[in-house]
């Protein structure tokens, strides 16, 4: 599975109807209202990278509100959990 997170910038009127939209297109898995330069996060998780182009570039122009976006894709997660299990390897 891919991640890419989207940050958004949306006319301050239309903030939730845009964030609303958004969560209700496939891909999408979570959208957040955020503090700072965005005004919105959209997690994407797709199988494919061709899956992302499909979204980002034919079904977030259509988004109510949207004005802006930038796109990052991820290469690697790091969470706590993977963190904690490296450290428990070669104990016991």
């Amino acid at each position: 599975m891919i991640t890419t997170i989207v940050l958004i910038r949306a006319d301050p009127k239309l903030i939730p109807q845009c964030a609303r939209h958004l969560a209700g297109i496939d891909g999408v898995s979570d959208v957040y209202s955020v503090s700072g330069d965005w005004d919105l996060v959209a997690i994407l998780k797709v199988p494919q990278f061709e899956d992302i182009a499909q979204v980002v570039t034919e079904k977030f122009p259509g988004v109510p509100g949207l004005v802006r976006t930038t796109t990052l894709t991820a290469f690697r997660a790091y969470s706590k959990a993977d963190l904690e299990q490296a450290w428990d390897i070669g104990t016991g």
